[in-house]
């Protein structure tokens, strides 16, 4: 309970002195296009991904995590405008799961790892997650790098949405909306 009053408190404040960008509002028609999905097939393993919108326009990523042939990951990008996202505090996020943990990560166009952070649904209820920009870790073929360095928000070119970590079967993410709070 605790936990739930100071992310409303934070959220309010974020909203009394921030600007946002909508990055994915599918009922406004942002964020739909320059999706691509990358899963683990690109190294041999079997696991599928799709995306899609709902009848209540919502962003859907659904499929089946496989951990045959050294599997393990499914995810799906956005490409983004360089520069978009300079400055950016925190990322928030309207989403409906399946009880899994996913990953939001992001990626620059300088560097080889990508920056991750992981957030937890809640199975076939809506919430919305805070993700502080300071809780991006950099991240590169499932290992994590705590010496690499920080983020350079005015160099992300993109957004993904990634599940990983041996979480194997079905699963199903539904996404109302993606913001960045400047």
């Amino acid at each position: 309970m605790k936990n739930l009053i100071l992310n409303i408190i934070l959220l309010i404040s974020i909203s009394m002195h921030s600007q946002s960008i909508d990055l994915l509002n599918p009922e406004k028609n942002i964020g739909l296009d320059n999706w691509n999905i990358v899963n683990d097939d690109v190294m041999g393993g079997t696991s599928t991904s799709y995306l899609s919108v709902s009848d209540e326009k919502n962003l859907i990523f659904n499929g089946n995590l496989s951990l045959e042939n050294n599997g393990g990951f499914a995810s799906s990008r956005l490409g983004l405008k360089k520069n978009i996202l300079t400055g950016v505090k925190s990322f928030v996020i309207r989403i409906k799961g399946d009880g899994n943990s996913y990953k939001l990560r992001l990626s620059q166009d300088n560097r080889r790892a990508s920056y991750s952070a992981n957030f937890k649904s809640v199975n076939d209820k809506w919430v919305e997650v805070n993700i502080p920009i300071e809780d991006f870790i950099a991240t590169w073929r499932g290992y994590t790098y705590t010496d690499y360095p920080s983020i350079q928000t005015d160099r992300i070119i993109s957004l993904g949405l990634q599940i990983s970590d041996k979480q194997e079967g079905k699963f199903k993410l539904e996404i109302d909306y993606i913001k960045a709070i400047l």
